[in-house]
């Protein structure tokens, strides 16, 4: 005969963050499936973020540019590259 797990009562309220992590990191949430419900998530992605390397001068010129014109190094380098490879048309 197989002993029944215990289940730990989800608490009502954490006291913290950290709380609650150490709960979930103890806890399977696959032994509770009345406390959750299932929802619709629709999301778009609105940029997509790369990673590329950059020489050490072209990345102090890109910040000086950036400091210049208040504005971030992307949208610094969006703008130049936007500039240099508008497509033909």
């Amino acid at each position: 005969m197989r002993k029944k797990k215990r289940i730990d009562p989800i608490p009502h309220e954490f006291p913290s963050y950290e709380d609650a992590a150490d709960f979930w990191d103890t806890h399977d949430t696959t032994d509770y499936p009345g406390a959750f419900r299932t929802i619709k998530v629709v999301s778009t992605f609105r940029d997509r973020h790369y990673e590329i390397p950059l020489a050490p001068d072209l990345l102090k010129a890109l910040q000086v540019q950036a400091r210049k014109k208040h504005m971030t190094l992307g949208h610094v380098a969006n703008d130049l590259l936007r500039r240099r490879l508008r497509p033909a048309g």
